[in-house]
């Protein structure tokens, strides 16, 4: 392990800062033919809900120029099968393991939050809030800051795993939702999110997706998500970790400059699964040649400039 890569999130001690962010790496297994999944930061696993969900009818991914949209409906084998059948895997990885978790309700992602809190083997929550709260008439946790604050301030109470709030670009000042949940007892905030975008098939003259709508993601929201996690860094004092448009470690490492501790990638693992293996080592290699003897010496370091 080299010492010059490890960072923090909270508690939460990492080998290096290079995660894998939920939904496009499954639960591991998926990607172990190819990537050397021990020497990852972190796995943050396809988002768990309570009960399985089946996702959204195809069409539910499409291509764009710099990106692709997905509406795949957070499927995923619900938290029972996660914890009987894919977290005996991920234990034996010797990988820092983040579950990521998503409900209808404020009771959902509580009741979820402790059937994982006492499991060998989890090492970190991310909360994902962009769900919608069916019992408050459909508004998405993630836009509204009093909601997104009772929600933390409730799941905080359930365990002592370190607590990371995902927070979605798709409102209208991301500072106030990153306070909000800091207030409500967040360690950590990862953004950001996908942005909303569709796509429209001029022959079929329909929209491409089944669902209509989906997340925008890839390189042509790195600007957007760069500048909000710029924003974030200085509004909160827990840590940042960036995600949005990472491909290459000149990507990863702007983002550290602009404040993030840690980075997550996505869709790139889609184009080239050694990416975070890529990334990782073209960090190393920047601080050695630039003559820093720790990540912690760069975080930020844009500002001072």
């Amino acid at each position: 392990m080299n010492r010059m890569l490890q960072t923090k999130i909270g508690s939460l001690k990492l080998p290096n800062p290079v995660m894998t962010a939920s939904g496009t790496f499954g639960y591991g297994k998926e990607y172990e033919d190819f990537v050397n999944i021990h020497r990852l930061g972190a796995i943050i696993v396809k988002g768990i809900s309570l009960n399985p969900r089946p996702g959204n009818p195809p069409p539910r991914i499409v291509e764009t120029a710099c990106g692709m949209l997905n509406a795949i409906g957070l499927q995923n084998v619900g938290v029972a099968r996660f914890l009987e059948e894919k977290l005996p895997y991920l234990r034996n990885m010797n990988c820092r393991v983040i579950v990521n978790i998503l409900g209808d309700s404020v009771e959902e992602y509580c009741s979820i939050v402790e059937r994982l809190s006492d499991k060998e083997g989890i090492h970190a929550i991310e909360l994902n809030i962009s769900c919608p709260n069916v019992k408050k008439g459909g508004v998405a946790f993630g836009t509204n800051s009093s909601t997104a604050n009772e929600l933390v301030s409730r799941v905080r109470k359930k365990t002592t795993l370190p607590l990371i709030v995902k927070l979605s670009p798709n409102v209208t000042d991301v500072t106030e939702m990153a306070r909000a949940v800091e207030d409500g007892g967040a360690d950590a905030v990862s953004l950001i999110n996908t942005l909303t975008g569709m796509a429209v098939d001029i022959y079929k003259k329909a929209p491409v997706l089944a669902n209509i709508v989906g997340g925008l993601s890839g390189p042509a929201i790195k600007p957007v998500a760069l500048r909000m996690v710029w924003q974030v860094a200085d509004a909160v004092a827990i840590p940042v970790i960036g995600i949005g448009g990472i491909c290459k470690w000149q990507d990863a490492v702007e983002f550290i400059l602009a404040g993030a501790c840690a980075i997550q990638v996505g869709t790139a693992n889609f184009v080239n699964p050694k990416t975070c293996d890529e990334i990782i080592n073209g960090i190393e290699e920047y601080l050695a040649s630039n003559n820093y003897g720790s990540i912690r010496e760069i975080i930020g370091l844009a500002k001072k400039e």
